[in-house]
């Protein structure tokens, strides 16, 4: 076998660092206030996961990804079946009226993760032969994952899910036709589901309000626009952020680029921009030189949901796009988030290992 893509290697191993500097730096006044002056409480908690995950992402590495065409049913049905464990008493756990995650007791994962990775491996082995006629049942499985992710409720993730579904859909040489039919339909379904939630409908009305009234735009937003507007061109320095101070929410979760930029100002955020890009560069290289058309549309499939993740999380936290709750690959706190990045990105390494063995 050939080596691994290293720059695809160090991009993340890169990210994933800065990200644990960056999770303590943006919870130490929350854990310090939360945890009884334990200020490194979610320091402890996320290095943990950046352990595990560049365990898991050496043992994917080294894992012959043609093996996960055989595996490909039964990890989609283990997919499946955590996603509607997340409702059933005892097991399910819920909080601010969501039901996203499982408690294992000595872990609590979200399973809708696990999906994203699930899906692509799943529909790589699929489509990676030929068959006629498979759009309707194509549809079918994916609008039941959508029903499940979006009855938690997670619209974010389940955007992403069906971006990377339809992107490894139409790699694998599905139908022009198909995709301009379903396309306003799929339109018209996204706002009637943002139109019947009141915090979607809000979170819609605040973003096509910037432009007109600064006072309209909700807190959350306001928060984020002080933040980037602070950091200026060089950023404030490292550990300087004053939006940690409990105003911006989230601010080590989902919100944590507003934190990076704020410190690091236009052009270092403008560097991390550059490093997902590299990603999804290196993906997209590896999938066009993969072996046989498994290993294309999987990489495809990885990369896909790895840079959409990417471009909804920037795009909300620049206010190019509405409010969601999607966490930064490779950086925002969270354990289920980063292990599935670090187990795909051990898939990828695996796939060019092979390219021209």
């Amino acid at each position: 076998m050939k080596k691994p893509d290293f720059l695809l290697l160090g991009v993340v191993t890169f990210l994933t660092l800065f990200g644990l500097l960056m999770v303590y730096d943006a919870s130490s006044i929350r854990a310090f206030v939360d945890f009884d002056g334990d200020k490194y409480h979610f320091l402890r908690d996320q290095a943990t996961w950046v352990v595990l995950g560049f365990i898991i992402l050496l043992l994917t590495s080294k894992l012959d990804y043609h093996k996960y065409y055989y595996l490909a049913l039964p990890i989609l049905l283990l997919a499946l079946l955590t996603l509607i464990l997340v409702f059933l008493p005892g097991i399910g756990v819920g909080a601010k009226g969501a039901h996203r995650w499982i408690d294992l007791h000595f872990v609590t994962l979200q399973p809708a993760e696990f999906v994203k990775l699930s899906l692509a491996i799943y529909l790589a082995a699929w489509f990676s032969k030929k068959e006629k006629e498979r759009f309707l049942a194509f549809s079918l499985l994916l609008g039941a994952v959508l029903f499940l992710v979006i009855l938690e409720p997670d619209m974010g993730t389940a955007s992403i899910i069906l971006a990377e579904a339809g992107i490894i859909y139409f790699l694998s040489g599905g139908s022009l036709k198909h995709f301009l039919v379903s396309i306003p339909i799929i339109g018209l379904l996204w706002l009637l589901l943002i139109k019947i939630e009141p915090y979607r409908a809000s979170r819609l009305t605040s973003f096509l309000n910037i432009g007109n009234s600064f006072e309209a735009v909700d807190y959350h937003v306001k928060q984020i626009l002080i933040s980037l507007g602070s950091g200026g061109i060089f950023g404030l320095g490292i550990g300087n952020s004053k939006q940690k101070y409990g105003y911006l929410p989230e601010s080590m979760t989902d919100t944590i680029f507003p934190i990076i930029a704020e410190e690091i100002g236009f052009i270092g955020a403008n560097v991390v921009i550059l490093l997902f890009i590299i990603i999804v560069w290196r993906g997209f290289y590896i999938a066009l030189k993969a072996k046989d058309s498994f290993g294309r549309l999987l990489a495809a499939g990885i990369t896909s949901f790895l840079g959409i993740q990417a471009i909804i999380n920037l795009g909300a936290m620049t206010v190019l796009f509405p409010l969601t709750g999607v966490p930064l690959p490779f950086i925002s706190y969270g354990g289920s988030a980063l292990i599935i990045d670090m187990a795909s990105i051990g898939i990828l390494l695996n796939i060019s290992k092979q390219i021209n063995k």
